[in-house]
């Protein structure tokens, strides 16, 4: 039924504000809805915000163990540095010894050489040779030691180039190893390193942004949690009119209560030309505004002239309402009480001075109020 009488209220209320000259009806939201909007919009972006935290903080944690192992990485490569400083001196030596080693090893190779050459051009003279050709015993004694030391001398000969040759190839298979190490402890060191500077560089940027859109997001609350702050306050003095002593409640020969309690200023009916739709009564601004009966909330928001507009259905086609208020204390949809606080006196709109417009409306169309007060 309701539904059906908001409806009718809307088909003939639209050609009368079109004929007033007033703005079609905006169904804004309520002060409260807005507020419970900004609060749960603050409480999304805490959480968010809580999110983002702890993302930065596991990144922080992160960094920070990627760092010690930085750090233990360049100790490790401080050493691994002095171990192939050494290594390096040790390269040097080995590459001098062994230059110097295949410098002798020429150079016995040679003497071997001429030996074995003199050795065939002169001929071994046989012991029995030796023996006939001496002039006596100490003769003897002096060619058999002669002998013996050319056999000493070409044997050392041949064993120093033996042992050049074996130093030589020693030497090389060490140069080999520590060429081959060095390469191995550079790269291993350094691909360590690069590793954990690429992960640690990726980190520090994913925090970065993190941190950014935590900046972002803090922002946007404090924001919000400052349009909350203001909308709260607002609320606080409307609830604070409201609150205020709203007099007893009037009643009439009629089934409606007095919407206000203040001084009747101008009647329903033709008024400068073109109908007046309903009664005003002068009071104070924050005067509190009641229900003239039970009912269910249509409209709630700024409407063109009537300023700060409230209409409530009360079944059968029946509505009254409520213009010009200094704030409106209920919302469209909500089920209000004879009687019971639904705004404050004002003077938003088309006013002269502060007061409230009070319609009756019949299906939409406006009648005498005080047929029903």
């Amino acid at each position: 039924m309701r539904p059906r009488i908001a409806l009718f209220a809307v088909l003939v209320l639209a050609p009368l504000a079109l004929w007033a000259g007033l703005p079609l009806i905006s169904t804004g939201k309520s002060l409260q809805d807005r507020i419970e909007e900004k609060r749960n919009r603050v409480e999304r972006l805490k959480s968010k915000e809580g999110v983002l935290t702890k993302v930065i903080e596991r990144a922080s944690v992160k960094i920070n163990r990627l760092q010690r192992r930085q750090n233990v990485l360049e100790s490790d490569l401080e050493r691994k540095r002095t171990e192939l400083v050494r290594i390096q001196d040790d390269l040097r030596r080995t590459r001098a010894r062994l230059a110097r080693l295949r410098a002798k090893l020429v150079r016995s190779r040679v003497v071997l050489a001429r030996r074995m050459v003199e050795i065939y051009q002169a001929g071994r003279p046989d012991l029995v040779t030796v023996v006939l050709n001496s002039k006596g015993f100490a003769d003897l004694l002096e060619r058999g030691e002669f002998m013996r030391r050319i056999n000493d001398q070409d044997t050392q000969v041949i064993n120093a180039v033996k042992k050049d040759k074996a130093r030589t190839t020693t030497a090389a298979t060490r140069l080999a190893r520590l060429e081959d190490r060095q390469q191995r402890i550079t790269a291993a060191v350094l691909s360590q390193r690069n590793e954990v500077a690429s992960v640690k560089i990726d980190l520090a940027g994913a925090r970065a942004e993190k941190a950014a859109t935590l900046r972002s997001v803090r922002g946007d609350r404090h924001e919000t949690e400052e349009e909350l702050a203001a909308m709260e306050r607002q609320q606080a003095r409307i609830r604070g009119e409201l609150q205020g002593a709203p007099g007893p409640i009037r009643r009439g020969s009629g089934r409606f209560v007095w919407p206000m309690n203040g001084t009747f200023t101008s009647p329903f009916g033709q008024r400068w030309g073109r109908l007046h739709a309903g009664i005003d009564i002068a009071a104070p601004i924050g005067t509190a505004i009641r229900a003239a009966d039970s009912g269910t909330v249509q409209i709630a928001s700024w409407y063109g002239g009537y300023g700060n507009y409230t209409c409530i259905g009360h079944g059968g086609g029946v509505s009254t309402c409520y213009g010009h208020q200094s704030s409106i204390g209920v919302r469209v949809g909500q089920n209000v009480s004879q009687g019971q606080v639904i705004g404050s006196c004002g003077s938003t709109g088309n006013s002269t001075g502060p007061h409230l417009h009070f319609e009756v409306r019949i299906n939409g169309s406006p009648v005498d109020p005080m047929g029903y007060l």
